[in-house]
């Protein structure tokens, strides 16, 4: 898995280094400001790539039966969760990008209540 990681990531980072040079020559005048603006703008794509690919790596993510058979809880009334697939769900990161992650979801059959994994 660290190698896949390594290799997106570094691909990434390349994005974001080559697309800044490409912005500073198109912006010869840009002040401090826009070259901070513009800067954060990919480094916030590239973080919130990384943020949704290790939340993915998170053995949390996939909501699976523990090694004694035991299920995902409801935490409001302790039943066991039915799973329902996997789902996309969306996600504002604290810089202000949107992550897509696709998820096992599961539902409480008696709150009704919906659940996605939370690592």
């Amino acid at each position: 898995m660290r190698d896949d990681f390594d290799a997106k990531w570094h691909e990434l980072a390349e994005e974001v280094m080559s697309g800044i040079k490409e912005w500073r020559i198109k912006h010869p005048r840009a002040t401090l400001r826009e070259i901070e603006s513009a800067l954060d703008e990919r480094l916030g794509k590239m973080r919130a790539r990384m943020l949704a690919d290790t939340a993915l790596a998170s053995a949390a993510a996939e909501m699976t039966r523990s090694e004694g058979g035991e299920g995902w809880r409801c935490p409001s009334c302790g039943k066991e969760l039915e799973m329902r697939g996997r789902q996309e769900r969306l996600l504002t990161s604290q810089y202000n990008q949107t992550l897509r992650i696709k998820r096992r979801y599961g539902v409480c059959p008696q709150c009704e209540a919906g659940f996605f994994p939370s690592g």
